[in-house]
């Protein structure tokens, strides 16, 4: 390939026309600037540049030079600097051949490159340091860097200027261009102290048109030379420092300035080593000049210290000053307590202003630090007294009473005036010693004790508590029954109480059917000296039990007559029979009563109210009901055991009295049949057992005593309702017959012609039957509106 290369090259040259053209252009021309017109130059025809297909060839890699064919013209095709073509070397040509074909041709054109001032004078640095003593001589040289211009001839760098100062001069060499030397010269001496720092300004100047130049920055910075002593800012300092104040507290700062820098102007301070007993008091910061307190001071020992201070630099220079220290005094000592005398106890009856206590009290500073005011904490019935020469007594301002207070501990606190204030303080105990002032008190203005009736002997009822706010033996409470009587008789007979312990005991079993409350009086007596005593009520409140069955008041049941209730047959539903009133001497729920029928002749015809008593037809009387009717009326209370009483009703259902004749007879022998069987019963339940018939004994000896009763009230032989007090009830008002219920009957004893009224609700016919007798009566009751009339003289008012 190398060879072909060769071998067109020869041919090449061997076929063209040489030729040669030279241009002449300014460097950094713009791109499309013409060069020349290559066509006239070489005497080309502008078709022979088509035809020959004309070519610019440089052998580069950068085509500056480019050719236009249309106009035959050489143009400026990238732009071109002569510095970075050529650098220094003069003269700067580009060399290209202008090609043609057909006939192949061949023209050299040589383009110079001509400088134009496009560059400025430059330094490679643009500042420059010099480290230069004070003590430099006159002359002392100091080389510049030289300034770079790229540009040539008069393009290039020409002269150099140094701003002007009094100190330096600027000194060239005698070559011309870049090769010219700088140099600065030392002309006068150099004063740190004056100017530590020089600044300076290099220019460099070149010669083209318009002239450009670049300048270099030159600092100087002047060493010092120890050419000055140390000096202290004032002859004399004056410092305060508390007494007291801790190690390391600053007293001051003395300070001395050298006008020298770096090592020479490096001082030191002391203090004179004279002064031996301060240096163990005091130290100074050998650097910065700060006196410290490495001791401990007290204004009490001295009140100022004087200090000689010295300060020396490097080079042994010196200079001195003093310091005078002024303690100040602050409040640190506290007031010192003594107690000189003093009482351990006293007598709540002692009187005002009572001496307990005497106290020396000190302070060791001095003016407002030392003065001292002494105060009781706390408000307590004490108060201080200041006497001269700094004793203080203590003693009592008001009356004592030790049930207030037993222990008093009295703390005197005593301040002085300083800021801040200091205190101290001591504690007193004093015991206050009773005296008998108060009599025992009773926890309650009065007791209620309870206790239930039927009691054993002895039994405790209630506690009564008395307490004395006095002490010891004068606190010490004994009980006392007072003498009274409880329906005339003596109290102590129902109760006694415990002397020390103040309980109360019963003496007696009570009964509340007897007698359900009384009351008394307790005294309490203290054991002080005369004694004091006080006393409360106590009443005492029987409760009931449920130890009395009820007791039937009606119909009433008798050994001799037989009472029958008549029912005509004609009555309605509801029709009322008679009423089983019942009353039970036990109070409350004990004295609640219930009625049911426990047995009957016909439990379909008849029915008991479970509360009032009343029998009442529950359906309407036939003819198939038979005469007699016998009902048995279990009366029940609501005790917890329960007790009760029965009652049999005879009851005769008849349009007539001759009705009732036919069956007179059959109601007495079941009467004593029924008592037949109860004697074979009891008499084959005492085979059986012995404590039976004991039992029986006491039942009939009861049934006798009622009988007995019931003839002494009824003296004739027909049983009618007997009187009842209207009071018989519990006084409570837990009575169990209801107000619409509720009677009182007046009567003779001798007359079967007595008034009497009661509820109308009661039945209105009564057949009497009298076994003894052959005959029958009826008694037949009068009619309600002579019942009611106001002015029967034997009329007792309905409740």
């Amino acid at each position: 390939t190398r060879r072909q290369v060769l071998l067109f090259l020869s041919m090449l040259c061997l076929s063209c026309v040489l030729g040669q053209v030279s241009y002449s252009v300014p460097e950094e021309m713009a791109k499309g600037s013409v060069v020349g017109n290559i066509a006239h130059d070489l005497g080309l025809d502008l078709k022979r540049l088509k035809s020959g297909k004309a070519r610019v060839y440089t052998g580069g890699s950068v085509e500056y030079i480019g050719l236009n064919k249309e106009r035959g013209v050489l143009f400026i095709q990238e732009r071109i600097d002569r510095e970075a073509l050529c650098g220094e070397t003069t003269p700067c040509a580009l060399h290209f051949q202008l090609i043609l074909e057909n006939p192949m041709e061949l023209f050299r054109v040589t383009v110079e490159i001509t400088d134009t001032n496009d560059n400025t004078p430059t330094f490679t640095n643009a500042e420059k340091h010099f480290e230069i003593s004070e003590s430099a001589v006159i002359g002392s040289k100091f080389v510049l860097e030289k300034a770079i211009d790229s540009d040539i001839g008069m393009n290039g760098l020409q002269q150099y200027s140094l701003v002007s100062n009094d100190n330096f001069v600027l000194k060239s060499g005698n070559q011309a261009g870049v090769s010219k030397k700088v140099e600065m010269v030392l002309q006068k001496p150099l004063d740190r102290e004056k100017q530590e720092r020089i600044s300076l300004l290099l220019t460099a100047i070149d010669g083209g048109e318009p002239q450009m130049s670049g300048t270099l920055r030159i600092f100087i910075n002047v060493l010092d030379a120890n050419d000055n002593a140390p000096a202290f800012a004032k002859p004399l300092y004056k410092a305060k420092i508390l007494e007291n104040s801790p190690n390391g507290t600053s007293v001051t700062t003395v300070s001395a300035t050298d006008k020298d820098i770096g090592v020479n102007g490096e001082v030191s301070y002391l203090i004179s080593t004279s002064e031996r007993l301060l240096s163990e008091l005091f130290n100074i910061n050998s650097k910065t000049g700060e006196l410290l307190l490495v001791g401990e001071i007290d204004y009490e020992k001295a009140k100022h210290y004087e200090i000689d201070i010295e300060v020396v630099d490097r080079g042994g220079l010196s200079d001195s000053t003093k310091v005078i220290v002024d303690v100040v005094d602050i409040n640190d000592n506290n007031p010192d307590m003594n107690i000189v005398s003093k009482s351990e106890s006293i007598l709540e009856d002692s009187p005002p202003n009572t001496v307990i206590a005497m106290l020396s009290v000190n302070d060791p500073d001095s003016e407002n630090n030392g003065d001292v005011e002494c105060n009781i904490d706390g408000d307590i019935p004490f108060k201080i007294q200041t006497t001269s020469n700094g004793f203080y007594t203590l003693i009592t301002e008001l009356d004592l009473d030790r049930e207030i207070s037993s222990q008093y501990n009295i703390t005197v606190t005593c301040s002085d005036e300083g800021v801040p204030s200091l205190s101290s303080s001591v504690t007193l105990t004093l015991q206050i010693s009773d005296v008998n002032d108060n009599a025992p008190v009773f926890e309650r203005s009065s007791y209620e004790a309870y206790i239930v009736e039927n009691n054993t002997l002895g039994l405790s009822i209630f506690t009564v508590k008395a307490r004395d706010a006095d002490s010891n033996q004068n606190a010490r409470v004994s009980y006392i029954l007072e003498d009274s009587s409880v329906n005339g008789v003596p109290v102590s007979s129902y109760v006694s109480v415990s002397a020390d312990s103040g309980v109360i005991h019963a003496v007696r079993s009570f009964d509340y059917e007897q007698i359900k409350d009384f009351h008394f009086r307790v005294k309490a007596q203290d054991g002080g000296s005369p004694p004091l005593t006080s006393n409360v009520t106590v009443k005492v409140l029987i409760q009931d039990q449920n130890d009395n069955p009820p007791q039937v008041l009606y119909p009433v049941q008798t050994g001799g007559s037989l009472v029958a209730e008549m029912v005509p047959r004609s009555v309605d539903v509801g029709y009322l029979v008679t009423k089983v009133v019942a009353v039970d001497v036990d109070s409350g729920q004990n004295a609640w009563l219930s009625y049911k029928i426990q047995k009957a002749t016909d439990r379909a015809l008849f029915e008991v109210g479970l509360q009032n008593g009343e029998i009442r037809t529950i359906r309407q009387v036939t003819d198939k009901d038979d005469v007699k009717q016998r009902l048995t009326v279990l009366v029940e209370d609501n005790g917890q055991p329960s007790r009760s009483a029965t009652v049999i009703v005879n009851v005769a259902v008849a349009d007539s009295f001759p009705e009732v004749l036919s069956e007179f007879t059959d109601f007495t022998q079941d009467k004593e049949y029924n008592d037949n069987l109860t004697f074979y019963l009891v008499l084959a339940l005492a085979v059986v057992s012995f404590l039976f018939i004991t039992c029986l004994v006491v039942i009939i000896s009861v049934k006798i005593y009622r009988w007995r009763q019931s003839r002494v009230m009824y003296h004739s032989n027909l049983p009618v309702i007997p009187y009842y007090p209207p009071r018989y009830s519990d006084t409570l008002g837990t009575g169990t017959l209801q107000h619409v219920y509720n009677y009182e009957v007046c009567r003779t004893t001798d007359s079967r012609k007595s008034d009497c009224k009661f509820n109308g609700a009661g039945s209105q016919n009564v057949l009497i039957m009298d076994p003894s007798s052959t005959g029958t009566m009826q008694r037949i009751q009068s009619e309600k509106s002579i019942l009611d009339e106001p002015d029967s003289p034997l009329e007792v008012g309905r409740r």
